[in-house]
Order: C-alpha cells, then structure tokens, then sequence
C-alpha cells in the first residue's frame, strides 16, 4: 500500500519547493528532458502525485506523458534530490520512538512497544500477545538448532498461543522453573511445553517444584541428576523468554498457589515489587531476602544478561515491576506496552 492510500494516508507530506498541485501537463513535453531545471520540475509533479494525489505511476505516465520507467525514476529523483520530507502521524510511530529511547536509557539489544488506547487491561494482554508472538517467531524460525530457555507466566502463554504451528523439531526448549505445582500437578504455566507442542521440539522440564518445602529439600532436588542436566542445558541457551510478575495483594504468585498469603506479605513488607522466575526483586532491582529466597528451584538469571534475555510484560498491574527490571540491569529486551513504556522514561534511574 503507498502513501496517500489506505492508512498511510495519515502520514503528513511537506513539499520543498512547490506546494499545492502542480500546473496540468505540457502536451509537447519530451519523456527525458534536457534542462536539470525542467527535469526538477517534472520530478515535482511526478512525486507529488504519487504521494499526495496518490496517483498510480501508470496513471502519473499517462498524466505527464511519459512511460512507465520514466514516472518512476522521476518519482526516484524526487526523492534523491530531498524534494519531499515524510512525517509518519501515527500512533505506531510513537510506539516504535518509545522503544528505541527505552533501548537507549536501559541497555536493551530490543524494546517493542504496543499502543494503547484506553484499552481495558484483556485488550492489552491480547496486543502483547501478539506481538510477543512476533518476537518469539524470530528465532523459532532460525533453521540452526537452537536452545531456548523459558520461564512460565499468562503473558508468555498468551504470546505462545499466537504462535503458528512450525516444525522446528532441531530446537530444544527448556524450562527455567520448576514443573511442579505445590499440589504435585504439573505446572499450568509451563510455557516451554506449550512452544514444544507447537514446534514439535523436544522439551526439557525443570524436575522440581517451584518452591521447595525447605533448604536441605531444595537441595536435594537441585542436586539431583535429572536436575543439574537441565539446568546445564539452560545455562548454554541461545535465548531466554521471561515473564515478570508483580508483587501485591493478587500477585500470581499468590493467586496461582506457589506462595501463602504470609509469604507474599513478607515480600510486600521488605519491600519486593516484582518476581523473576520465582525470585522477589525490589524498585530500584536489587534482590530481596525473603524466607522462600533459601527454597526457590528456579536456574538462575545473571546480570547484566549473559545471553538475550527477553521479557514479556505490561498492563498496569505490572508497571512497578517492569520498572524494577529494567532498573536491575535484567533484561536485554522487552515487549511491553505504551503506558509501561513512558512510565519507565519517566521514572528516576536506579
């Protein structure tokens, strides 16, 4: 679709030097003429209208009396020559802008930023899905075998969802948080399995729940054979998609089970807004020593990333959390929203 046409017809045109329609065709004009005056003049008309009147570069020929090739250098020269300055109008082009100063202020290889229209807070789950999808599909599709470690949570659910079915058999998934629920089921949120079933890959699960009833328990789980090959594996990933949870009174931490409501209370009451594969992180990033701190199972994260290291998150519920991440050096990408997004430009560095 060009410009003038569709939805780029919101993108503002500047003319240097001609403004307003150009004065109708000379019938003995020649299809290349001599004079870089009279070329200058022709290429004018000829982009303003294609980018103004959105005119069809047959239609242009036909109204200047040229071929086809020719309307097309013309518009060609146009450009080359800085005759016309594009302005994109667009709530994306905001977005795409937000993005690259949040890659700047925080370090980030990557930043995609969904618009916001006063969206309810499904509307925006579905937008980051979507593009979380897009993100992901970039090295799903790689053809070299890839590792790819995974961390679990609705968002990156959501995105996996989007996914197309692809076989990607050469990947391996492996997932970065236990795959036992505190009830002995598996883990709903296990989004390794989930891109495992759509890739037909072959899926590495963390053997240990989340959180362990205590230290010498966690220990010996992390300890197991089973286990420290997965977490070998994951340490090698070419890749890892993580969630951020936040912190508060229906954080899902709490609300899916993994933590009681005096141990979510303990993390609030220290001062933890945000989670990362299980671990309780502060405002400005740091860690936060909790009593499931000694019990979580989870591989670890470094920081900065030792890998790309991207995060799936937004909404308002996750505002302070996606905050906190990237103030704690976490990540090197991140999909998030609008509202997020000028949130952590405007919050104060760390």
């Amino acid at each position: 679709m060009r410009a003038g046409q569709g939805p780029r017809a919101r993108h503002a045109v500047q003319w240097m030097p001609s403004c307003g329609p150009p004065a109708g065709p000379d019938p003995n004009r020649i299809a290349i003429v001599s004079k870089s005056s009279e070329k200058l003049d022709l290429a004018t008309r000829a982009a303003w209208l294609y980018y103004v009147a959105g005119d069809t570069q047959n239609e242009i020929a036909e109204k200047l009396q040229v071929s086809r090739p020719v309307a097309q250098r013309l518009v060609a020269f146009a450009v080359e020559k800085n005759l016309i300055r594009v302005r994109v109008d667009h709530q994306l082009a905001d977005c795409l802008d937000l993005g690259a100063q949040l890659s700047k202020r925080y370090g980030l290889a990557m930043c995609e930023v969904v618009p916001v229209d006063a969206d309810a807070p499904e509307a925006i789950d579905r937008k980051l899905a979507v593009a979380g999808a897009q993100v992901m599909e970039r090295y799903l599709n790689e053809t070299r075998p890839m590792v790819i470690a995974v961390s679990s949570g609705r968002t990156l659910k959501a995105a996996v969802a989007q996914i197309a079915q692809i076989d990607r058999r050469q990947h391996r998934l492996v997932s970065m948080v236990g795959a036992i629920a505190a009830d002995g089921s598996s883990n709903r949120y296990d989004v390794a399995q989930y891109i495992s079933e759509k890739t037909g890959s072959k899926h590495f699960l963390l053997p240990a729940p989340l959180f362990a009833d205590s230290a010498a328990e966690r220990a010996q789980w992390c300890n197991h054979r089973l286990y420290r090959i997965v977490e070998a594996l994951s340490g090698k990933a070419d890749v890892a998609f993580v969630g951020i949870g936040n912190i508060g009174p229906h954080c899902p931490l709490y609300e899916d089970g993994f933590i009681t409501e005096q141990e979510r209370d303990e993390m609030t009451a220290l001062g933890a807004v945000a989670e990362l594969l299980g671990v309780p992180i502060d405002a400005q990033g740091r860690l936060v020593d909790v009593s499931t701190s000694a019990r979580v199972t989870s591989v670890s994260l470094a920081t900065p990333p030792k890998r790309p290291t991207i995060a799936f998150a937004g909404g308002p519920k996750k505002r302070d959390a996606v905050i906190a991440a990237l103030r704690g050096g976490w990540l090197s990408g991140l999909v998030t929203d609008e509202t997020c997004a000028r949130a952590a430009l405007d919050a104060k560095a760390a």
